[in-house]
């Protein structure tokens, strides 16, 4: 981010303060199952430098917001009972503001990430993509009652459509276990390490094949939750989510789920054309839990990186399609040599088509190319807007 970007995003907390306030009116789903990503399109937005063009993109998408629905009672010691029912989502979101306002936000979330991990598909992950945006908007700007209100929200999304995978959070978990102990049962040296994509830059390495081996689910047709109940039938899914090198430190962790998001999107060159809207989130919803990593206990991470795995490989299962299309060229009127002048037109472009989804793509496809400097990632950012209606 160039220093007038940044100078504009710190200018834009207030206009992502109004933001928030407007979108907290409205409630978190349109037509019963769509999610409403105003809140983290806003703070893509600001969080890129573009908060002057934040008002008339606000303006065009909430009209197709629905209001914030009613309660149906008060969510206490029995929130077990609430969990995963969207009916509750107003309650849930009652419960989580009062829980902000009595101890510090990363006391609530270090409290609730263990809780809601396991259910990290919820809502096609937008409830982790939520709760990511607005964590990384409280450490950027500080705390207020907006932001504040909107992790609030996030929490309380994932909550209320809580799901865990067909197999549970126990297959992902055990599939996990299999892989670490398969990795110690190997002989490890440095040069291994290195190989095998647990340190540095080489992580991507690992990541790659794993997600262009998934396993691809046939005759893929139907909603996410109906596709998401065919995996227990899919030759390879047990050992997919045990594909991911298991790291064993906390620096290796970050490693490997940094190098994941990298995969991913990089991922949507050769496969977004499979549905170029929901392949968007095995990219970003990952790097929401990457986002949030740094404010959780190292205890969390590794867990972490297993329900990150876990939801984008099922989403590449679900949704990719068994063959890959050649990378698209990139733009032609984009310099052959990328830097952060073309960083900025691509993510000027994501605002200017304005769909969300190509927003918050290109929102994580401008990380991956900050620390890895490929050009494919603003390449998948530039096909994501060629391939998604505005």
């Amino acid at each position: 981010m160039t220093q007038t970007q940044h100078e504009s995003a710190v200018a834009g907390t207030g206009q992502l303060d109004e933001a928030y306030q407007r979108l907290h009116a409205t409630g978190p789903e349109i037509d019963g199952w769509l999610s409403n990503h105003g809140p983290m399109g806003a703070e893509a937005i600001v969080r890129r430098g573009h908060a002057a063009e934040l008002g008339p993109w606000l303006d065009g998408y909430i009209t197709r917001l629905e209001e914030f629905p009613r309660g149906l009672s008060p969510i206490g010691d029995g929130w077990r009972d609430a969990l995963g029912d969207p009916r509750r989502i107003a309650d849930w979101t009652g419960y989580f503001r009062a829980e902000l306002a009595g101890q510090p936000w990363r006391v609530v979330l270090g409290t609730w990430w263990p809780r809601l991990l396991p259910g990290v598909v919820a809502a096609a992950t937008h409830g982790v993509i939520r709760t990511g945006h607005a964590v990384r908007a409280l450490l950027a700007d500080g705390e207020d009652e907006p932001h504040l209100t909107e992790l609030a929200h996030g929490l309380a999304y994932w909550a209320a459509r809580w799901q865990t995978l067909p197999a549970g959070h126990q297959g992902a978990a055990a599939a996990a276990a299999q892989g670490r102990a398969r990795a110690q049962a190997q002989p490890r040296d440095p040069a291994a390490a290195s190989r095998t994509g647990l340190t540095g830059l080489s992580g991507k390495l690992a990541a790659v094949p794993r997600m262009a081996a998934v396993p691809r689910l046939a005759g893929q047709a139907g909603g996410i939750r109906d596709r998401l109940a065919r995996l227990p039938e899919l030759d390879g899914w047990p050992d997919a989510l045990a594909g991911l090198p298991a790291p064993g430190t906390p620096e290796e962790t970050r490693a490997t789920l940094t190098a994941l998001v990298d995969a991913a999107t990089l991922s949507y060159l050769r496969y977004g054309h499979g549905n170029p809207v929901m392949l968007v989130h095995a990219a970003t919803a990952p790097n929401a839990v990457l986002r949030v990593l740094p404010v959780l206990d190292p205890a969390l991470w590794a867990p972490s990186l297993t329900a990150a795995w876990a939801a984008s490989s099922a989403l590449t299962a679900i949704y990719a399609p068994a063959g890959a299309a050649p990378p698209a060229p990139p733009p032609s009127e984009e310099p052959s040599s990328p830097g952060a002048d073309q960083a900025a037109s691509t993510f000027a472009r994501a605002v200017g088509h304005g769909d969300a989804h190509v927003v918050k793509f290109a929102d994580t496809a401008l990380d991956v190319f900050g620390r890895t400097g490929d050009p494919g990632a603003l390449a998948a950012a530039h096909q994501a807007a060629d391939l998604i209606d505005p």
